[in-house]
């Protein structure tokens, strides 16, 4: 799905700490949240959101989900 608000990348550079992913502990089961919401199809699921033409996009479904 493209033309949507993208979550950070964990690996993405920042000032305090170094990275994202310095936040989360190894074994916290944020990650594995992470990495099933990853694996999902979520068209198939029926997550069919289309971003509008005009005005700012939207999040992305599968960012949605992991909230």
């Amino acid at each position: 799905m493209t033309h949507f608000i993208e979550g950070l990348d964990w690996q993405r550079t920042m000032l305090l700490p170094e990275h994202l992913d310095d936040y989360v502990d190894e074994n916290s089961h944020v990650r594995a949240i992470d990495v099933f919401a990853d694996m999902l199809d979520l068209a198939v699921l029926g997550f069919s959101a289309q971003p509008a033409a005009t005005g700012r996009p939207g999040c992305h479904p599968g960012l949605m989900l992991r909230i």
